[in-house]
């Protein structure tokens, strides 16, 4: 990984923990406070390098990320602890970073 794709990755993942959090229980938890924002930002640049940037493949890496659920085997899709309305500004964060790449 080259110092310019991890720099942007760090920058990335500063914006989504930033305004993207969990809400549980109507406790919001934003995702630098969980420590989520740098792995799903890794997870996203991805979309991003291969330009292939839509609502489906951010739906897809926030069903496949995992969070483990207090102490049981299972673990909870992100995408079922982010709101709607955080969800759609992860989007249009994420289209304004499309744009910068």
């Amino acid at each position: 990984m080259s110092s310019n794709s991890t720099e942007f990755i760090e920058t990335l993942a500063a914006e989504i923990g930033a305004v993207v959090y969990l809400d549980v229980a109507k406790w919001h938890l934003y995702l630098n406070d969980a420590k989520l924002h740098q792995p799903l930002a890794e997870q996203l640049y991805r979309l991003l390098e291969d330009n292939n940037l839509t609502e489906n493949a951010v739906q897809q890496v926030l069903q496949s990320f995992g969070i483990k659920s207090w102490g049981r085997p299972r673990e909870i899709p992100l995408a079922d602890l982010i709101p709607l309305q955080c969800q759609l500004d992860l989007m249009d964060l994420l289209e304004k970073q499309q744009q910068e790449l």
